[in-house]
């Protein structure tokens, strides 16, 4: 008797550490494909080392209200090309990312550069900083500029650059980085 109800207590607890409580957004969600287990429905495998078979799961992403707005850089007259999201907070929620390789746009050198958000949000402030391609994080960065309200800034110098544009919004809604791969020409 004292084995069954161990088994029952460690289940319930394995259930209940790999539940999210309701009402606690999580972001990306891995669901099963399959109906959610009750205690009722779960039988113990056949043995301890018999091969569990893998569940089919999808992924969903965060609502759009989730994450930070999208930053788009432009290039004067060019179409504007969509940074990768990197570290945030916003809304209370958060994400650390490590030093991304950014999204690709090719420019030229002492171009006007502009980056705007959608959704329209107020930028408080803005950092923006260059480090080679091949760089595997911002040691040895170069800044390009900083300022208040939309960032604008000018292209480098020839070659292949990870920038990295930092936005802190306003009505304290967080801050996040953006990257871009530059292929200045």
């Amino acid at each position: 008797m004292r084995v069954c109800a161990a088994s029952l207590v460690l289940t319930l607890l394995v259930l209940g550490c790999t539940s999210t409580p309701a009402g606690q957004p999580v972001s990306p969600v891995v669901t099963s494909a399959k109906p959610p287990a009750t205690a009722s429905s779960i039988t113990p495998p056949a043995s301890a080392t018999a091969p569990i078979a893998p569940s089919a799961v999808t992924v969903e992403t965060a609502a759009p209200g989730d994450v930070p707005p999208e930053a788009r850089l432009a290039v004067e007259g060019g179409d504007p090309v969509a940074g990768q999201l990197g570290t945030y907070v916003w809304d209370g929620q958060g994400s650390d990312s490590p030093w991304l390789p950014g999204a690709a746009i090719a420019v030229g050198r002492g171009e006007p550069l502009t980056v705007r958000v959608r959704p329209a949000a107020d930028v408080d402030s803005w950092s923006a900083r260059i480090v080679r391609a091949d760089s595997s994080g911002p040691d040895g960065a170069t800044p390009l500029g900083e300022g208040t309200g939309t960032p604008r800034f000018d292209a480098p110098a020839r070659g292949a650059w990870t920038l990295e544009v930092h936005l802190a919004f306003g009505d304290d809604a967080g801050d996040a980085s953006y990257f871009w791969r530059l292929d200045v020409r």
